[in-house]
């Protein structure tokens, strides 16, 4: 691939330059994090396996109408996809109450969330990504209340989708975070990624992990046999390029 400078490095993916202004190298490394990158491992393969999930399932969003930033996948972990200017904000999607949301608020684990809360948190580790609302997010000028409504919708109709086609595969969509930035003519696209890094899922009938909260937990020796489950669950055979 031509890559030229390096624009962006972050946690876990690398962003360069390419020929065309209007499109980005995007390379997925091996690296996991936790606790906003204060705990660090490298994991072989995994920056391919988020790489190819992220392809797939950007290209049946696509498929539903959901714009994205997805152009092409030309190495296993690497993207070509156009370039955005990202909005600082993680829409998080949850369907079931797990996690932060047991602990902050009195919500019973497991509790089935219907309507689907949306949440939306300021995409920083230095201030260790707060929760937000729309009077902050305006305050901030982040975004305008038109532009967060379009954010909601997106992030619904993606929970839509995706909530099917995981259980085609026989996973629960738990939640999952997004991140969306705007392409050259404004228009807001579906940008970064989607995969077991930025999403809880669930096998449906065990209900085991097959996620990065088994690396939350310390459990680093589940961690790539997890995540390569859920890539034989959901690409094809005939799609399998690792």
């Amino acid at each position: 691939m031509d890559k030229k400078e390096l624009i962006n490095c972050g946690k876990v993916k690398s962003v360069y330059t390419t020929s065309n202004d209007d499109e980005v190298i995007i390379e997925f490394r091996d690296d996991i994090t936790a606790g906003d990158g204060e705990r660090k491992e490298v994991m072989s393969k995994k920056g391919s396996y988020n790489a190819v999930i992220s392809s797939k399932i950007f290209k049946v969003l696509e498929d539903e109408g959901v714009e994205t930033q997805f152009i092409d996948l030309p190495e296993t972990n690497v993207m070509l996809a156009k370039k955005l200017e990202m909005i600082p904000i993680e829409v998080i999607v949850r369907n079931i109450a797990t996690g932060s949301l047991v602990r902050k608020y009195p919500i019973s684990e497991g509790t089935k969330l219907n309507p689907p809360i949306v949440q939306m948190d300021f995409k920083d580790d230095e201030y260790h990504d707060p929760m937000l609302n729309d009077s902050l997010i305006k305050a901030l000028g982040i975004a305008s209340q038109e532009e967060i409504d379009i954010l909601t919708s997106k992030a619904l109709k993606i929970n839509e989708i995706l909530t099917e086609f995981f259980a085609d595969a026989g996973i629960i969509l738990v939640d999952f975070k997004v991140e969306f930035g705007k392409d050259s003519e404004g228009n807001i696209l579906l940008g970064d990624e989607i995969s077991p890094d930025g999403c809880r899922l669930w096998d449906s009938e065990t209900l085991e992990m097959l996620d990065k909260e088994l690396f939350r937990k310390g459990k680093d020796s589940e961690v790539m046999d997890a995540y390569v489950e859920v890539y034989n669950r959901i690409i094809p055979d005939d799609e399998k390029v690792i």
